[in-house]
């Protein structure tokens, strides 16, 4: 990839609220002498932004500042040219998302979101994955808590298990926080358009392909094999499951036969039923175009909640993995997951790649085919928690 541009990193959406907290955190974490930048639509709330990072390191005062619209190509195009790696909050992805995507593909340059949206991942792959192949660019997407957590813990788990045998690994999920704005607005549009979201996975499936002489499958059941404890579990309709498979289907490790489960933990029916019953009416009304507009004034992309609150949230993943006679159970653990950790996962994701020897590889790739053990090295690093906690 090539090195000579003005910038390793550029920060797209900076304004935004996780965009304001992943310039923050790149602030008081990027290596001394890494070359960054913010970038957005507004200039003086840019400046805004900066202040805020360079009352965390005051080198942070200079900091160049660009202007970028998805809505002018032009802009995009030269940010991604002017790039190493552009990290972008802008969302929601289906609206807003595919310029940068194409710009970068074209530039060869590295990209990374933190988009739960699995109708724009596999619209980006169709339209764009061998145009990155062909210039070098690596295109991360789901670099937050959708999917770091179930794609680097699934591949910690993996890991812990025999070589060369059939797999099966189950995620669960138990945390406390609050959806964005953001979030919201994505959720939304991923329920309103579920007939596309299934011809896209086909559409993608079909190009693909299969990894060849191994079977990578996401299990369905409504109820996993295993049991983590008392409580309840259901499947968890994320985009971390396609994540994960994806992760599985590019590398030999996790096996000749692998399947993974993800599932919501709960410890009280009333909280099963409840989010089973949100849930279903949320599908229901995304159905609706007044319902939706309705549901989409419940919070404005860029909300998020203090730092009191944040500091009070909190998320786990734990695994359970079997395999070749040998099983063992895992988690990941860390903080309020949908901001203050997810603008670490982002930032820490955008360093590796600028900073670490890494595995060659190019076009729409997983994190934990891209960066692996050196983004696990520097999220636990970082404050998060990997660590087994059973194995016979």
């Amino acid at each position: 990839m090539t090195v000579d541009r003005p910038y390793d990193i550029v920060l797209f959406g900076a304004t935004g609220f996780t965009g304001a907290l992943t310039a923050e955190y790149l602030a008081g974490h990027a290596y001394p002498g890494t070359r960054w930048a913010l970038a957005g639509r507004h200039h003086l709330r840019l400046v805004e932004v900066r202040d805020r990072a360079a009352a965390v390191n005051p080198l942070c005062a200079e900091l160049p500042l660009l202007h970028a619209d998805t809505a002018d190509t032009p802009s995009i195009e030269e940010m991604a040219r002017a790039a190493r790696v552009v990290i972008t909050t802008v969302g929601p992805y289906a609206q807003h998302g595919e310029p940068l995507v194409a710009a970068c593909a074209r530039a060869g340059t590295d990209y990374v979101d933190l988009t739960g949206e699995p109708t724009f991942v596999d619209r980006m792959y169709l339209k764009y994955h061998e145009e990155a192949v062909r210039s070098g660019a690596r295109i991360v997407h789901a670099c937050g808590f959708d999917s770091i957590p179930a794609d680097l813990g699934a591949y910690f788990t993996v890991k812990q298990l025999p070589e060369g045998v059939p797999l099966r690994v189950e995620g669960f999920l138990r945390v406390q926080g609050e959806a964005s704005g953001g979030t919201l607005h994505s959720a939304i549009g991923i329920f309103a358009d579920v007939i596309g979201m299934v011809s896209a996975e086909r559409k993608r499936q079909k190009a693909e392909g299969r990894p060849s002489g191994r079977r990578v499958r996401i299990a369905r059941r409504p109820f996993p094999k295993t049991r983590i404890g008392d409580g309840w579990t259901l499947p968890l309709p994320s985009i971390d499951p396609q994540i994960v498979a994806r992760s599985a289907a590019a590398l030999d490790r996790y096996g000749p036969d692998f399947s993974y489960g993800h599932y919501m933990a709960v410890r009280r029916l009333v909280s099963a039923v409840g989010l089973t019953a949100a849930a279903g009416t949320l599908l229901a009304l995304a159905q609706v175009p007044p319902a939706r507009s309705l549901l989409l004034r419940l919070r404005s992309p860029g909300e998020g909640p203090s730092a009191e609150r944040r500091a009070r949230n909190w998320f786990s993943l734990t695994f359970t993995g079997e395999g070749g006679a040998r099983r063992v159970t895992t988690e990941i653990a860390g903080g309020d997951p949908g901001y203050t950790e997810t603008a670490k996962m982002l930032g820490e994701s955008a360093l590796c790649l600028v900073h670490d020897d890494l595995p060659e590889t190019s076009g729409q790739v997983t994190t934990a085919a891209a960066m692996g053990d050196a983004l696990i090295d520097r999220l636990v690093k970082a404050g998060l928690t990997f660590r087994i906690l059973d194995s016979d």
